[in-house]
């Protein structure tokens, strides 16, 4: 009882997923494969009284078989193409000629190749078996027939797999080379705004280095008049406290653009790389716990560019927090000289008291500092040294050049702007899909040429 409930239950399954795959298809698939059905019934049965066959009941059958064979071709490809082989055996010559249009588009959603010849191999040899077994009925069958039976499977289902295969192979490819050109499409777009946000950063750097420098004295400055007014001119006082106010104003306006370019509201702004600047900072690493001490040998850096100074006290605060970080209770020295028109700035650090194993840091302030002194076109050196701790020192010209150095690296790519766009889907795709489309075309000549001999030849007996 269980075992023939079985197949019944399959069936159901099947018929249930069936209709909800009608349900769910579009209605203009469901349309056309409505009317292809019409169109194969209309080719499969109406020329049947005007040339009656041996077994009109028998062709009839065969003509809806294989009408029923174009719409289970899209759920089931591979079974659809071994179902061809009643038709091929059959007397129905009119619904043969379906056969190879059935067959090239099952062939094309069978995957992967190796499987649909299989499915292929196995029905062209079961339409030769089952054309020597049906004339086998009526005594045994000539040798010429066999050959016939066997180019007309090769006609009919052979061939047009062959192209079905070509063009689904095509079409994967069409897919793939769709795909790349998206991900070429983002990742222009990332590149693009990476261009962006680095020049994001630079505008900031430079409106931190040059505008908040000019606003700083200014706000000094009107400190200064505002307290002298107030002694000296008491009807200025108001007009020198409005100045103080708005150097203020205009700071914190500064501050809070910066943020928005650099995407870090709390970002400091008074690195000034001068002898009290890096004093300070030795200090806060001595309330640390360090043994830290500044050599100061320059007599230029006072006077040096903007983006010098701050680059110096980068450098410092670099090498002082990895000498907290890495080496904690080292002593750690910090000298700036200068040479020429060039301020040398270094931090040296001794072997730890305790070994300690590397830390987790991804060098990343490294690679941001050594960016940052070669955009002043300075060079940046770090490494352990040979008698035990690290050293890392950096040369920066006193006065950058003006447009800084950094202008050179901003040179338009090939074809004027930005990175280069990716190329049109039609040429990346033309070579390959438009030879690999006239060949799944071309292999279907012989098809087409056969069924229109067969069908005349049927006509005129």
């Amino acid at each position: 009882m269980i075992p023939a409930a079985q197949p019944w239950r399959g069936a159901l399954r099947e018929a249930t997923a069936i209709r909800d795959a009608v349900r769910a298809a579009p209605r203009r698939t469901v349309v056309t494969e409505s009317v292809l059905v019409g169109l194969a019934l209309l080719c499969a049965l109406v020329p049947l009284p005007l040339v009656p066959p041996a077994h009109p009941v028998m062709a009839a059958l065969l003509g809806v078989w294989a009408a029923l064979l174009v719409p289970a071709r899209r759920m089931y490809p591979a079974l659809t193409v071994l179902c061809c082989v009643p038709v091929m055996a059959g007397d129905n010559v009119w619904a043969m000629v379906v056969v190879p249009w059935v067959v090239w588009s099952a062939a094309r959603r069978i995957a992967p190749a190796r499987r649909a010849w299989r499915v292929v191999g196995t029905s062209v040899a079961g339409s030769v078996l089952a054309s020597v077994a049906v004339q086998s009925l009526d005594g045994l069958p000539k040798p010429e027939y066999l050959f016939a039976d066997a180019g007309a499977s090769a006609l009919f289902i052979l061939m047009p797999a062959l192209s079905g295969l070509m063009l689904g192979r095509r079409r994967r490819l069409t897919g793939l080379l769709r795909e790349r050109n998206a991900y070429l499409e983002h990742a222009r777009s990332l590149a693009d705004e990476a261009a962006r946000m680095e020049e994001r950063a630079r505008i900031a750097g430079e409106m931190h280095d040059l505008l908040g420098h000019r606003i700083g004295l200014i706000s000094v400055h009107a400190g200064a008049l505002q307290l002298a007014a107030e002694r000296q001119a008491p009807p200025l006082a108001a007009h020198a406290e409005l100045l103080h106010t708005t150097a203020g104003t205009a700071m914190e306006e500064l501050r809070g653009i910066l943020g928005v370019l650099r995407h870090q509201a709390d970002q400091e702004s008074g690195e000034r790389g001068t002898r009290e600047d890096l004093a300070a900072l030795v200090a806060d690493s001595r309330s640390a716990g360090a043994d830290a001490e500044l050599h100061w040998n320059a007599t230029g850096p006072a006077d040096a560019d903007p983006r010098t100074r701050q680059a110096v006290h980068r450098v410092a605060r670099e090498g002082l927090a990895n000498a907290l970080k890495h080496a904690s209770g080292a002593p750690v020295r910090v000298t700036v000289h200068d040479e020429g028109g060039t301020v040398v700035v270094s931090v040296v650090n001794g072997a730890p008291p305790v070994p300690r194993s590397p830390g987790d840091g991804n060098r990343s302030g490294l690679v941001g500092l050594r960016e940052r002194v070669g955009l002043l076109g300075g060079t940046l050196d770090c490494g352990p040294r040979q008698e035990g701790g690290f050293v890392l020192a950096a040369r920066i010209p006193a006065r950058p050049e003006v447009p800084p150095a950094y202008a050179a690296s901003m040179k338009p790519l090939s074809g004027g702007a930005g990175s280069r766009p990716p190329l049109p889907t039609e040429v990346l795709t033309w070579p390959r899909l438009l030879g690999g489309g006239c060949a799944a075309m071309l292999v279907l000549l012989p098809t087409i040429g056969g069924s229109l001999m067969l069908l005349i030849m049927v006509v005129l007996d």
